[in-house]
């Protein structure tokens, strides 16, 4: 499990994409599981997580479309 101190999205979107499957914990965010490099989305969270999920899932989505493009 990887600590993250602050919400970073660039660099919390590069670890999942590293390791693919996994736990990691964001402070004010809580704990977070990824697996195939995508985040998961709890049955029960507040919106702020659920939103945060939202935007890392994006992001990893607009990256592997860039990758694929390049």
């Amino acid at each position: 499990m990887r600590v993250f101190p602050i919400y970073a999205p660039k660099i919390i979107v590069k670890h999942a994409r590293i390791f693919l499957s996994g736990v990691i914990w964001v402070k004010d965010l809580g704990r977070l599981e990824f697996e195939k490099g995508r985040f998961l989305l709890p049955r029960k969270s507040l919106p702020q997580v659920k939103q945060a999920i939202i935007e890392l899932n994006e992001l990893i989505e607009a990256q592997t479309s860039e990758a694929k493009m390049a």
